[in-house]
């Protein structure tokens, strides 16, 4: 079965270290993406898009910077994806191993995540929920840009935590298609 990803209900996020002093968050507010599941309810592969310039933090000087060449070029790199490779079960959660493409760079990444149980909204809806994180290194993907402060600290952190938050839908078999009009 496939689910799809509901943007309105969903959030991908990161952080970072800013100066050594606090953590900067920040998230992508444009994104497609699919989850397919075997019929034992088992994940067999996730595909998500990005759009790089959706990028926001809540500060425009900040994200016009992020989006430049110092960072994600945007203009030249439009689209951050994941493609899922492997699942390994660990216990109730997942480790998701998957290939992730930022400014035209392909690194292996490992997810650990959490599938929701599934329930039925009163829209005509299937629906459940997944988290999960990663920790990367932003230089692996030529996200290379910082200053080295006078205390010796670096201006942004290069260890980056990716935060997924998503809700998932598919359309309900079990219930007339007049019925979920209703």
């Amino acid at each position: 079965m496939t689910w799809t990803i509901d943007p309105s209900h969903s959030q991908l996020g990161f952080s970072v270290r800013h100066m050594g002093l606090s953590t900067v968050r920040g998230r992508f507010t444009r994104f497609t993406g699919s989850i397919e599941l075997e019929v034992n309810d088992e994940p067999a592969a996730i595909a998500v898009d990005v759009e790089t310039a959706s990028i926001t933090t809540d500060a425009a000087d900040r994200d016009a910077h992020l989006r430049s060449g110092d960072f994600f070029e945007a203009d030249a790199h439009p689209t951050i994806t994941f493609r899922s490779t492997a699942f390994r079960p660990k216990g109730d959660r997942y480790e998701i191993e998957g290939d992730l493409t930022m400014r035209g760079v392909t690194r292996r990444v490992v997810l650990d995540a959490e599938l929701g149980p599934i329930i039925n909204d009163p829209f005509g809806m299937q629906r459940r929920g997944a988290v999960g994180h990663a920790r990367i290194n932003r230089k692996d993907w030529g996200l290379t840009w910082n200053q080295v402060l006078e205390a010796g600290s670096l201006l942004v952190g290069e260890e980056v935590t990716l935060s997924i938050d998503v809700q998932v839908t598919a359309a309900r078999t079990d219930r007339p298609a007049e019925a979920a009009l209703a």
